[in-house]
């Protein structure tokens, strides 16, 4: 397919081919002169956009020898679209009518006082006034695009102002509500467990309160941080800090509760994103098997080979009964969608031996 000219060439061919016919018509070929200025006045007009005061006074020469005057014409409708100066558009729009009425001799005589000279007068400068004010029009609606434009630009900042502003009154309150309620209940299970701590003889209950005491401290010092960022309403993007990485694995798996192993050769240098992903997979199938198999034992193992981190977190079967507890099974959910942010795939379902089993597998090349 041939590709389509630019929309200026094609306007500046059409000018100059409407100035050429201009001069077949009116300049004789024995005037060599007279051809010579107006043809060089026609092809002027391809640098009418660069210099267009240049090249409407370059054509006034032809104007007065000639009757060819579309050249200086097409000129003066350029200047006029592009300079706002009107005071030289009124002194241009006069040298035209001037250099057209005058009758080019050893003695100029531009007779205005009689009827039809100023008939003739009053044609002419309609003449010269119609491509001023035509220019005038197009500059006009140039401007009146760009405003509308502007208008445009400025009511999509103000609705994104607006949206900003809406997200950061909802982020704030769902950070009061954090702070209210379950700061509030964490708060009274750590003072509880400690109290428990505290009050007890049984070694197994001092241990089990320790364990939830120091959980509730940690969830509180967590739930801090995303209270932090939920009442952070600037633009920037904020991170909970601090992140956990791959080093913190090891303390997650002896703070479960859980009677887990632990293998692995995941080297240090992976993306930070990619170690987060790994960290929160194994948080949240260590969870799983605390809520759903309780007495089983586990295993995680991370691998990294073929350029991309496979993890396996298995359980045994459970040995007691399941405590009923609220569950919207959104943890897989955000599991998956986290690893499909990466590249990546997360599968799960229960064993043969009746325990049930979470695989993540991250591309490297394809963590951010």
């Amino acid at each position: 397919m041939i590709p389509r000219p630019p929309a200026r060439i094609l306007r500046n061919t059409a000018f100059v081919a409407a100035a050429l016919l201009d001069v077949w018509v009116h300049v004789a070929p024995d005037e060599p002169l007279s051809l010579a200025l107006a043809l060089a006045a026609a092809c002027l007009l391809v640098l009418r956009r660069r210099f267009p005061l240049l090249v409407f006074l370059l054509t006034l020469p032809a104007v007065l020898l000639t009757s060819a005057i579309f050249a200086s014409l097409a000129a003066l409708y350029t200047l006029a679209t592009f300079t706002r100066r009107r005071t030289l558009l009124a002194v241009c729009g006069l040298a035209l009518t001037l250099s057209d009425m005058t009758e080019w001799s050893p003695s100029l005589q531009l007779d205005l006082w009689s009827p039809s000279g100023l008939i003739a007068l009053g044609y002419t400068a309609a003449t010269a006034a119609a491509p001023i004010f035509l220019g005038q029009l197009v500059q006009a609606r140039r401007d009146l695009s760009l405003r509308l434009t502007e208008i445009s630009q400025a009511r999509d900042h103000e609705r994104r102002l607006s949206a900003q502003a809406v997200l950061a009154e909802e982020r704030a309150q769902l950070a009061r509500e954090m702070h209210d309620v379950v700061s509030h209940q964490v708060s009274l299970i750590a003072v509880q467990a400690g109290a428990l701590q505290v009050g007890t003889q049984d070694t197994v209950a001092k241990q089990a309160a320790a364990t939830i005491r120091r959980l509730s401290v940690q969830t509180l010092d967590e739930l801090r941080h995303m209270v932090n960022v939920l009442r952070d309403s600037h633009s920037h993007p904020t991170e909970l800090t601090p992140q956990p990485s791959l080093t913190d694995l090891r303390r997650l798996i002896d703070s479960s509760g859980i009677d887990a192993h632990l293998t692995t050769d995941l080297p240090g240098g992976l993306p930070p994103t990619l170690q987060r992903a790994v960290y929160r997979t194994v948080q949240e199938a260590l969870t799983n098997v605390r809520k759903h198999a309780p007495g089983a034992t586990a295993t995680v193992r991370a691998s990294y080979e073929d350029n991309a981190v496979r993890v396996t977190v298995s359980n045994s079967a459970p040995t007691r009964p399941a405590v009923p507890l609220p569950s919207a099974h959104y943890g897989l959910v955000a599991l998956r969608q986290r690893a499909a942010l990466l590249g990546g795939t997360v599968t799960s379902g229960p064993t043969a031996d009746g325990g049930y089993q979470l695989r993540l597998e991250l591309p490297v090349k394809k963590a951010r």
